[in-house]
């Protein structure tokens, strides 16, 4: 599947060609391990029901794949080079400047999020047996078992030259996302478990800035779903929703009320910390 907006010059060069007319510019944004995949296929499936293009490209990103913090300017910098008609994608921060910039009026500007207790069920086992380049790699394998693992996942460490924060800290910046203008927030369970009212609603978002889908709304979600394929990415794991119950213990759930506190609460997750 080609994906959209990158920052090399080479991808840069090729959205000149292009001429979408008055056809808003979307960016698709998420937590890691929180559907951007799954997203990204939405995202795809425009191309087929909107004059919009893609091309093979890495996603715009907070943080590089070596752990390195980018700078705002080389964000920025990638964010500007975006033309009409080309849909970004990436894993940004809520910075005071990214969301002055993608949350301008006529833009399209989605974020998924994710119940942080399968986020954090996800990410174990992608460090742990997927990407051998993430910096937990090498120290969650060497803890006995997942359970280990899932504790630190939840608790964050700093020691040794590791650095990951805790659960609470990991979702500070997504209540920034929720409360950004001219943003449709979508919760990954959403997409899978509620799927054509999602759509529909992304579908809304586009039509809020005054551009009208050329394609009939029936076929374009009939469109959309048929895009959705999750298998074929290449971090799929299970592709469901609540899998944290095959994993979290009573210690784990404990471990997680001290840290997150009201999080899953004000996320909607819980009506209350008793679960």
């Amino acid at each position: 599947m080609a994906r959209p907006y990158g920052k090399t010059a080479q991808s840069i060069l090729r959205w000149r060609r292009f001429s979408f007319g008055d056809a808003p510019p979307i960016f698709g944004n998420s937590k890691p391990k929180s559907g951007s995949h799954l997203l990204l296929q939405i995202l795809s499936g425009f191309t087929q029901i909107m004059p919009y293009r893609y091309v093979e490209a890495e996603p715009v990103r907070t943080i590089e794949k070596d752990g390195r913090r980018r700078s705002q300017a080389e964000i920025l910098s990638d964010l500007q080079a975006l033309p009409n008609g080309v849909i970004g994608w990436g894993y940004l921060e809520a910075t005071p400047e990214n969301i002055a910039f993608l949350c301008q009026p006529r833009r399209v500007n989605y974020f998924a999020y994710r119940d942080p207790r399968d986020l954090l069920v996800s990410q174990v086992f992608f460090a742990t047996d997927m990407h051998e380049g993430h910096g937990m790699h090498d120290y969650y394998n060497s803890l006995p078992n997942f359970g280990e693992r899932l504790k630190i996942a939840i608790t964050g460490i700093e020691r040794d030259g590791l650095k990951m924060v805790s659960v609470r800290q990991r979702y500070e910046g997504v209540f920034e996302w929720l409360n950004a203008p001219e943003t449709l927030c979508v919760r990954y369970e959403d997409l899978i478990n509620n799927r054509e009212a999602t759509l529909a609603s992304m579908l809304d978002q586009v039509e809020k800035t005054g551009y009208r889908i050329p394609t009939p709304r029936e076929k374009a979600l009939s469109m959309l779903t048929r895009a959705i394929q999750p298998k074929k990415s290449h971090t799929f794991r299970s592709g469901k929703t609540g899998g944290w119950r095959e994993f979290f213990t009573e210690e784990h759930k404990g471990l997680f009320k001290d840290m997150a506190g009201d999080l899953l609460m004000r996320l909607g997750y819980e009506k209350t910390n008793d679960w």
